[in-house]
């Protein structure tokens, strides 16, 4: 495994260093800031890079991307002494393969990156739950959205804007005022999306939009 190590910090990268080649790592170079890292990259061709999250001259999220953009083929694991979630997904969507705590103990900081090589993905303890629960949580928004896009196709985009518009509290008065239609006319289509969707009432609509994650906030 061909690495190259990107950090700021030259006693820990030194450190790093050392604990890579004693296990007969290559190390093909070190880079302190995002325009060192490329040129690096470019000049080396490693296989993996160990990227620390915040550096100057641009963070490590934002290196991951230009590189992964340019190298796609190249495995990135980003270095971090915080467990913070935004850093972790904004990382993973960066393209990064890997997000480990530089506090973690040698052996098992050597064994995760070693998965690198069997197409694992290196997360540390703790870490791995949280991308899953994300992952989870993504995947009942795309559940979400696929159940609205089929139970709302029996809607005109009219009906289902006037839908949005019942979900927010709306009267049918308002909402005639807003989509340019009369009163009786909004109470009309009201009734033809009670009938299409199957609801007996208004509360019933109002319960099915939230649910389908229709219903927005009012604006005041």
């Amino acid at each position: 495994m061909r690495i190259l190590l990107v950090d700021d910090h030259p006693l820990f990268m030194d450190g790093l260093k050392d604990l890579l080649t004693a296990n007969d790592i290559e190390v093909t170079g070190t880079a302190t800031n995002l325009r060192d890292a490329v040129r690096q990259v470019r000049a080396t061709r490693p296989e993996v890079i160990l990227m620390d999250v915040q550096m100057p001259g641009g963070d490590g999220i934002e290196a991951t991307r230009l590189i992964k953009t340019e190298f796609p083929e190249i495995k990135i694991v980003m270095l971090t002494v915080s467990q913070d979630d935004k850093h972790l997904f904004e990382a993973i969507k960066a393209g990064a393969s890997g997000y480990l705590l530089k506090g973690l103990p040698k052996e098992q900081f050597l064994t995760l990156l070693a998965g690198l090589s069997q197409g694992e993905s290196p997360l540390s303890p703790g870490l791995a739950g949280k991308v899953l629960a994300e992952f989870a949580r993504l995947q009942q928004e795309r559940d979400l959205a696929n159940m609205a896009a089929g139970k709302t196709a029996l809607l005109s985009s009219q009906q289902i804007e006037i839908l949005k518009l019942v979900a927010q509290g709306l009267t049918y008065k308002e909402i005639g005022g807003m989509v340019y239609l009369s009163e009786a006319t909004v109470k009309y289509h009201m009734g033809e999306i009670m009938n299409r969707l199957h609801l007996e009432n208004r509360s019933q609509v109002i319960a099915f939009a939230a649910e389908l994650g229709l219903a927005a906030r009012r604006e005041k």
